[in-house]
């Protein structure tokens, strides 16, 4: 069972009896003297994605969760449910549209290097790349002799996805995505 001070990015803990994924972590040493360090975490609930904060001392136990990393690419749709097939033994997995929430906007059709959350031989969450190439299906026309100009527009991916894009880029061109920020990075 770690202590708070021993958490990383990436782990999965048990918090208020179900599985959660940290995401980020900040340590935060108090003024006065004696006073124990904080530490705030924020974790995402590994079946909803619901965004937890939590502030907890360095000493603060959490339970650890038992859980293997298994490299996965997307597969299909089966009506409501995202098909992921097992790099290892090409078990096909499900999960739902609500599991997944925000991250099915960056699912594609033969989309790899996902990381399945396997707990009990059952897939609990996905862990994306932190970036993804997309090409761009619909944004307005490219204006030329823009490019020292930061004005952005909204651009809309196969997936559903619209993020702002540089104006100078157009339809069908490839772009780099950042999956933490949902910001693009640059083109492919």
């Amino acid at each position: 069972m770690p202590k708070a001070s021993e958490l990383k990015k990436g782990d999965v803990v048990e918090y208020k009896g179900s599985p959660h994924i940290i995401k980020k972590i900040e340590s935060k040493s108090p003024s006065s003297r004696g006073a124990n360090t904080l530490y705030k975490i924020r974790m995402n609930h590994a079946k909803t994605g619901q965004k937890v904060d939590e502030s907890l001392k360095g000493d603060d136990i959490l339970s650890n969760i038992d859980f293997e990393r298994r490299k996965m690419q997307y597969s299909y749709m089966d009506g409501d449910n995202y098909v992921f097939m097992d790099d290892e033994n090409y078990d096909q997995l499900m999960l739902s549209r609500d599991d997944l929430g925000d991250d099915s906007l960056y699912i594609f059709e033969g989309m790899e290097s996902i990381l399945g959350l396997i707990v009990d031989e059952k897939i609990i969450g996905i862990e994306l790349p932190k970036s993804i190439i997309m090409t761009v299906e619909d944004t307005s026309p490219g204006i030329k002799g823009v490019s020292a100009s930061a004005r952005t527009k909204p651009a809309i991916m196969s997936t559903g996805l619209v993020i702002q894009v540089p104006e100078y880029l157009e339809q069908g061109e490839q772009i780099k995505i950042n999956t933490d920020t949902n910001i693009f990075m640059s083109r492919a």
